[in-house]
């Protein structure tokens, strides 16, 4: 059986050495897990070939997380309600959009020792990965405040439910960050190559918070997670994230438990090999 990543560009996932590892771990030698690289014009074609019956299912990340939905059967109640779909998941003979992205954040979050319900959390960005971090943060209870260069993409996140926007501005970080627990950067400033940015505006002061958390995790430690620690800030990547957000797809694609040490390893193991 086959299993792809349908993106563009995909030249530094760590997703194939993770899945590849959990399959073999469990047994499942005869299934493969392979980037698909795939531009958005594509996507109607590569779609016709998941549905093929050699192939168990997909992983989808940017930037098809919502350009995929028109050419699926059908969504989970999650993953309409966040208008994103990371995982797509042969159901019955129909193929069908999954969510694991809010679902693996939060594992992590709670890892990490983060609580949720009734705490301030700050997401910075606006995009597909703050919706899974504000959909997720607001399921639990949290207080959701955002971050944004583009308004208008915040205006959107609306939709998930109550939360506060302020702008990318210096004065905009001082008020959100005020007596925040969680700091969540969902922008993919710092990713590599680009490893010299981070989205925290040089200057400003940092918040008391019990974690910051980078979802970028290649590098392995991000600028964003540095500046953090030399404040004395308890931080962490999100290759955590990544690890959960795929273990939760490998069990709908495979039905048996997801080796998560293993797939963390085999993540790890890649990601220094690509430093």
């Amino acid at each position: 059986m086959r299993l792809f990543l349908l993106g563009y560009p995909l030249g530094h996932s760590l997703s194939p050495a993770m899945h590849n590892a959990a399959l073999a771990e469990v047994g499942l030698a005869d299934w493969h897990y392979n980037i698909r690289p795939v531009r958005t014009e594509d996507l109607g074609f590569v779609l016709a070939d998941v549905r093929r019956p050699d192939v168990a299912g997909a992983n989808v990340t940017v930037p098809h997380k919502q350009a995929v939905i028109p050419y699926l059967d059908g969504l989970t109640p999650t993953a309409l309600a966040m208008g994103a779909v990371n995982t797509l998941v042969k159901e019955g003979g129909r193929l069908i959009g999954h969510n694991t992205d809010a679902a693996g954040l939060l594992a992590d979050l709670a890892l990490h020792g983060a609580r949720l319900t009734g705490a301030r959390v700050l997401v910075l960005g606006a995009g597909g990965s703050a919706r899974a971090a504000v959909a997720g943060c607001l399921g639990v209870g949290a207080q959701v405040r955002v971050i944004a260069r583009r308004p208008e993409q915040a205006e959107d996140l609306r939709t998930l439910g109550s939360i506060e926007v302020f702008p990318w501005t210096p004065i905009g970080f001082i008020e959100a960050s005020d007596d925040v627990a969680v700091v969540l950067n969902t922008t993919p400033l710092g990713m590599h190559p680009n490893v010299d940015a981070s989205p925290w505006l040089e200057g400003t002061p940092w918040p008391v918070a019990s974690l910051v958390y980078d979802l970028v995790y290649n590098p392995a430690e991000t600028l964003f997670v540095r500046q953090a620690r030399e404040h004395d800030l308890n931080a962490t990547t999100g290759l955590g994230m990544l690890v959960e957000q795929g273990a939760l797809a490998f069990e709908l694609w495979t039905g048996k438990p997801a080796p998560r040490a293993v797939m963390r390893a085999a993540a790890e193991t890649k990601l220094a090999g690509a430093a």
